[in-house]
């Protein structure tokens, strides 16, 4: 019989250093850099915190200011990288447009020494919604859609071109405070897809690619459509406690709950609660905010489960317009700004990350002839 290892699934054990985040051994729960996820989230923009992320510090008010307008001018797709995309079929998963989409991007703007690899990133960081955004309305709506937008903001970028008309204030807003909160986690299991890609000294368009593969899973990023999936099917909370009720009695996973690290709380999820809200308010919903409380009062009731950041973030999503097939991608458009932060980390203090395995299977045994098996 197989041994049971005590760190399965790696929980617990220690896989390297990083100095670009924290996760649940601070007050708050989630710092960047030293500082509070609560805090830049409330002061500061997406951008902002893309740029502590990536080079360590956050910008001064000029830094910011032609950090911006560098990524606005970086948010061109190549012809080549748009017939690929036209040929994606409309039913495919927009995490596997991503996938394509990043992989192409690589063949055709390589990364030929890591000495570009902050160019890279930014490359990445303004086509990225540009790329989701151009299949999603080739495929969905027939027209071929203007990338180059003149938006102050990577969200705000991201809602004109899937909207075709530019956000309003509140949803620009809440568009860097998503961004925020999803831009950084340590050693999730996409980050450390990209680190241990990054180990090998592979590129950094390899390393985004495979990150994206990972965070494709429903119990990774894709739990926010999970969550989403199921929370409209309910047509009032009472409705909601019954079918979670039932859920739980079945012993089904419901997604959007519970954390592998945090043991209390998400920190991130009373502040996008809080916006989701805002948003319920702003659209007149007086239905699907008000499941999702209730949904999270019966899984705390029953469960001792809280929401983690996912849960609320898919009906902030809703309010704003977005299809729920794109929730993920926008995990991505933040997401990435760690993963490349990891990829350099680990590429400024290399060593090829190789763990062992605990071997379950026969003892040495001798190979039968031919003739001789059964």
């Amino acid at each position: 019989m197989a041994k049971q290892l005590s760190g399965a699934g790696l929980r617990g054990q220690v896989a390297g250093k990083t100095a670009l985040s924290t996760v649940g051994i601070t007050g708050s729960g989630l710092t960047y850099r030293g500082y509070d996820v609560k805090e830049l989230a409330e002061k500061c923009q997406f951008e902002e915190v893309a740029y502590l992320i990536l080079k360590g510090k956050l910008p001064t008010e000029q830094e910011l200011a032609d950090y911006k307008a560098r990524l606005r001018s970086l948010r061109g797709l190549p012809q080549a990288l748009k017939d690929v995309l036209e040929r994606i079929p409309k039913d495919a998963h927009p995490m596997d447009v991503l996938r394509t989409g990043c992989s192409m991007l690589g063949n055709l703007e390589t990364e030929e020494n890591f000495d570009q690899q902050q160019d890279v990133t930014d490359r990445m960081l303004a086509c990225f919604p540009s790329i989701i955004c151009y299949w999603y309305r080739f495929t969905h709506d027939g027209v071929k859609i203007d990338v180059e937008t003149d938006d102050d903001s990577i969200g705000s970028h991201f809602l004109h071109m899937l909207h075709g008309e530019k956000p309003s204030e509140l949803h620009a807003q809440v568009m860097h405070v998503s961004l925020i909160l999803y831009a950084e986690h340590e050693f999730n299991a996409s980050t450390f897809t990209a680190r241990v890609c990054a180990s090998t000294l592979s590129d950094m368009h390899s390393c985004v690619t495979g990150a994206i593969g990972s965070l494709r899973g429903p119990l990774h990023g894709g739990a926010n459509e999970a969550a989403m999936e199921m929370i409209e099917g309910f047509t009032s909370p009472e409705h909601a406690e019954e079918e979670m009720l039932g859920k739980l009695a079945r012993k089904e996973k419901i997604m959007g709950f519970g954390h592998a690290i945090y043991s209390d709380s998400d920190p991130r999820n009373e502040i996008i609660k809080m916006w989701s809200e805002k948003l319920s308010k702003d659209v007149g919903d007086d239905v699907l905010y008000p499941v999702s409380v209730r949904c999270e009062e019966v899984m705390w009731r029953e469960k001792k489960l809280f929401c983690n950041a996912d849960f609320f973030h898919a009906s902030a999503y809703n309010f704003m317009g977005i299809p729920t097939k794109l929730f993920t991608p926008i995990f991505v458009m933040s997401r990435l700004t760690g993963w490349a932060a990891h990829v350099m980390e680990q590429r400024a203090d290399n060593r090829i990350i190789r763990p062992s395995a605990e071997y379950t299977g026969e003892e040495l045994r001798s190979v039968p002839a031919l003739k001789d098996r059964n």
